[in-house]
């Protein structure tokens, strides 16, 4: 045993995210994806796309979607041609995470098709653009250049700290500005490095049973630096 003591193990204590509207933080880097969602069902088209990098919010959107819109919801992997007509049911669907090589391209092109023959909506999400995607299929291909996408961006300054509130908030945890500020000046600009920032500081303060604070902060994610 060290002279320090025995290494305290933090609980993996469960806690949850709100994906309920009132809790999407709006900006300039989401604002033409949440304007989309809010003008349902008066969309140009039936079918759209969001785009974005992982954590960006896109789920968060599929979800207020599919609130608004009664729409199911499929993991793109899960998506099986025996599973349309069922999955189009209540007349919209989200199908969210579709990758090139990660999904049946018959049954993404058989879906398609079946919700524009019922005149469904569709709202896809994918991190990577549609019609640069490498396709068998080249029906598929033609039509998913066609769909309209709108990409969410790199979160700016003032939205980043407020997702970090945010996410403090969901553990219970309440931060002081200083300790938001010196965070976000030291993580990637995306939502995935903000949630994967926060689970660490908690995990770690838990372990250490101190409060979270900026100088708390600092001891932790200096060990993290090269």
């Amino acid at each position: 045993m060290s002279a320090q003591g025995p290494r305290q193990l933090a609980l993996a204590l469960e806690h949850t995210e709100s994906l309920a509207r009132e809790d999407f933080l709006g900006g300039p880097s989401n604002a033409r994806a949440l304007a989309l969602i809010e003008s349902y069902p008066d969309w140009p088209g039936r079918t759209a796309v969001l785009v974005g990098p992982e954590g960006c919010g896109k789920s968060h959107l599929a979800a207020i979607w599919a609130t608004d819109s009664g729409a199911r919801l499929f993991g793109a992997r899960t998506l099986a041609e025996t599973h349309l007509p069922a999955a189009l049911a209540t007349g919209a669907l989200v199908v969210e995470d579709i990758a090139p090589g990660e999904f049946d391209e018959r049954a993404l092109f058989h879906l398609l098709n079946l919700a524009r023959e019922e005149q469904a909506y569709l709202l896809l999400t994918a991190r990577t653009t549609p019609a640069g995607w490498d396709v068998a299929i080249r029906d598929l291909g033609s039509r998913l250049k066609a769909l309209p996408v709108v990409a969410l961006a790199t979160p700016d300054d003032a939205l980043l700290r407020a997702v970090l509130v945010k996410l403090f908030a969901d553990r219970q945890l309440v931060v002081d500005e200083s300790l938001v500020g010196y965070v976000a000046a030291r993580i990637e600009r995306s939502f995935a490095a903000a949630r994967a920032v926060v689970g660490r500081l908690d995990e770690e303060a838990m372990r250490l049973q101190r409060p979270l604070t900026r100088t708390l902060a600092a001891e932790i994610l200096r060990t993290q630096e090269p």
